[in-house]
């Protein structure tokens, strides 16, 4: 099997994007089970995972895609 260049992007973009979706679960709960007090900035940095890891896929789709040839 042929690996491509775009492969690494992708998963790249997709443990950005897991990443990203946990800080946000975790954003929203940490006042939840902490009587109230607001996340750590790691937490509000982290969240920052989920659209970098959201415009990593649509480079990686992009970069995967196969041109057509119109000769």
């Amino acid at each position: 099997m042929h690996k491509t260049g775009s492969s690494g992007l992708l998963v790249a973009a997709i443990v950005l994007f897991a990443i990203g979706l946990l800080a946000i679960a975790a954003l929203f709960l940490t006042p939840v089970l902490s009587d109230g007090s607001t996340a750590p900035t790691a937490i509000y940095l982290l969240t920052m995972c989920a659209p970098l890891g959201f415009l990593l896929g649509i480079a990686a789709a992009l970069r995967a895609g196969r041109r057509v040839n119109t000769k």
